[in-house]
């Protein structure tokens, strides 16, 4: 039977861990000598003592450490190990330095080789790893195998209820398994005699590598008779015995790659024949029934196929797979968890960055009301200075218009009586010439104001159409805000050039008023000379008398500058324009 070092290693190292009274991973020089010397014996490999001395002849006294020790033992021991030495007495010599300190038989309703049996199936299952454990995986696969050896059925809760019981912990020692199955798993309602059957049947199977068992008929090779056997089919060999026991062995049949195994028809009275050729000779068979018939020629035929792929036993086989695809799960595990790690880490940098947004667009929210409270502020404040700005123009540009029509009214009162002098004065036509010069002059310049208040009224009624569109804007939806934002922006450009038009319109009405004043004075000078001769034909004659315009108090002002001419200027250019025409009457 051959036993990678690794498994043999596993049971070494119990033995040393047990001689390892302290706990310091040291063990003596003289148990180590004793250890090395039973092992040697156990596995049929000379000892050489002269070679232990040798290794560790510089501490012949003191404690060794067990790394001072596996290299003379792979070198001396392990390297040298062959196939021809009895595995399960190696086990059992190992079993015996260490169970007593571990475990109290007292305590379990197994006996000790049945714990031993359970010791070696924990070393065959569990992982490559030190201190050894078995995982809860390979406890729950041993425990299903027992439970169908005892033909008792697989309890899926019972083993749940258990996981939850060891809440976190992921594995077992190899006391720890004993434990679980000679104490708690099968205490209940379960048999000695029917456990410590299922556990021999599952250490047969998995430690002794016995595929299938049972009895057959087979046929002499001399005698040619038929004889019942007990036989045991391990990966490279069937043997037979001559009961169960297993105590007289009667022979072996080598199963390599060129072996065969084939059905036979019946004869000499056996219905249930087969035949297993090797390269030297074959062997006839004959099982009990058709169906155990079928179940040994598979089994043959399967562990020669084993052979002819080279591999190893259906259990070690399945034991690989098994840690394949525990280590499969685990990196999937791992990169599904660094994967989550990673989405957390992701899913984390986006709150945050959700968190900035939400917090920035607060922040951006709380700027745009204020804004938008202190830009309806001050467009109300703005609005209110516009209508009080539009009355102030209403009442002031009322106030021009009666002036400019009681003016108009005294004019036409003033001209009606010069018109009416015409035919008395007709040497004034030269003065009456000039004053309906002046008179023309003053129209025009009327003309020109009324022409400048009109369009100062439909500027105005433009900047009221502004004003509206403006408030029907802003009762828009919110969301044709930026456009109505620009609409406004360009609502404003117009009304700022509006502005400067109405300023630039004020600046004429300001030279138009101007114009009007040279005007009055022209006409002033104008009456004066007027009132010259009449005041000379009223010396002659005392008949005609000039009407002048009564007091009509000071002048009035607006915020373009003054509405019209009060009566003491009017008397004083009317003085002025008589004096000179006085003076140019006496330069004639």
């Amino acid at each position: 039977m051959g036993n990678p070092q690794d498994e043999l290693l596993k049971s070494i190292w119990y033995a040393f861990t047990a001689l390892d009274v302290d706990h310091r991973g040291k063990v003596s020089k003289s148990q180590l000598k004793v250890l090395s010397y039973n092992l040697c014996t156990v596995m049929r490999i000379p000892h050489e003592p002269t070679a232990f001395e040798e290794h560790f002849k510089d501490d012949n006294e003191g404690p060794l450490s067990n790394e001072g020790y596996m290299p003379y033992l792979n070198r001396y021991i392990l390297d040298k190990v062959s196939e021809d030495f009895d595995v399960i007495e190696f086990y059992r010599m190992c079993w015996t330095l260490c169970y007593k300190k571990n475990i109290y038989p007292q305590r379990l309703i197994i006996s000790d080789n049945d714990a031993f049996r359970v010791w070696c199936i924990f070393n065959f299952l569990s992982e490559d790893k030190y201190p050894l454990v078995i995982v809860i995986e390979e406890v729950e696969y041993l425990l299903r195998k027992l439970s169908e050896a005892m033909g008792i059925g697989w309890n899926e809760e019972r083993f749940v209820d258990y996981k939850l019981q060891q809440n976190t912990k992921s594995s077992l020692s190899v006391w720890e398994l004993i434990e679980l199955v000679g104490l708690i798993y099968f205490s209940k309602g379960t048999e000695r005699q029917i456990l410590s059957m299922g556990i021999n049947e599952v250490f047969s199977e998995l430690i002794l590598d016995i595929l299938k068992q049972g009895y057959m008929m087979k046929k002499g090779h001399k005698r040619k008779n038929w004889t019942e056997r007990w036989f045991v089919l391990q990966p490279t060999l069937l043997s037979y015995y001559t009961c169960e026991d297993l105590t007289e062995k009667k022979g072996d049949i080598i199963l390599d790659q060129n072996c065969f195994v084939e059905p036979l028809q019946d004869k000499d009275g056996k219905k249930c024949l087969f035949i297993i050729k090797c390269s030297d000779k074959s062997f006839e068979i004959n099982a009990s029934d058709k169906k155990k018939k079928q179940e040994w020629i598979q089994a043959v035929q399967t562990c020669i196929q084993q052979q002819r792929l080279g591999l190893l036993s259906p259990h070690r086989e399945a034991r690989l797979r098994r840690r394949e695809l525990r280590q499969r799960q685990r990196v999937e595990e791992d990169d599904l968890s660094k994967r989550m790690r990673r989405l957390q880490a992701s899913n984390e940098s986006k709150q945050k960055q959700l968190e900035d947004m939400r917090m920035k667009m607060e922040e951006a929210a709380a700027k745009a009301t204020l804004e938008e409270l202190r830009r309806k502020k001050n467009q109300s404040d703005l609005q209110d200075r516009y209508r009080m700005d539009l009355e102030r123009e209403k009442m002031v540009r009322q106030q021009m218009e009666e002036q400019v029509a009681q003016k108009s009214s005294e004019l036409e009162q003033y001209l009606q009586r010069v018109r009416e002098l015409e035919e008395l004065y007709h040497r004034l036509e030269e003065a009456l010439e000039d004053e309906r010069q002046a008179k023309q002059d003053e129209e025009a310049a009327r003309k020109l104001q009324t022409r400048l208040l009109e369009q100062e009224a439909a500027k105005r009624a433009e900047l009221e159409q502004i004003y509206l569109q403006q408030q029907r804007t802003l009762s828009q939806t919110e969301a044709e805000k930026e456009e109505l934002r620009a609409e406004q922006l360009a609502k404003e450009r117009e009304l700022q050039a509006a502005t400067q038009l109405l300023e630039r319109l004020e600046s004429e009405r300001h030279g138009a008023l101007e114009q009007y004043q040279e005007v009055s004075r022209k006409l002033e000078r104008a009456a004066n000379k007027t009132k010259t001769w009449k005041d000379k034909v009223a010396k002659q004659e005392g008949l005609v008398r000039l009407i002048q315009p009564g007091h009509k108090g000071p002048q009035r002002i607006t915020n373009w500058g003054p509405a019209s001419f009060s009566d003491m200027e009017l008397d004083l250019r009317k003085k002025s324009w008589q004096e000179s025409k006085n003076q140019g009457a006496q330069a004639q």
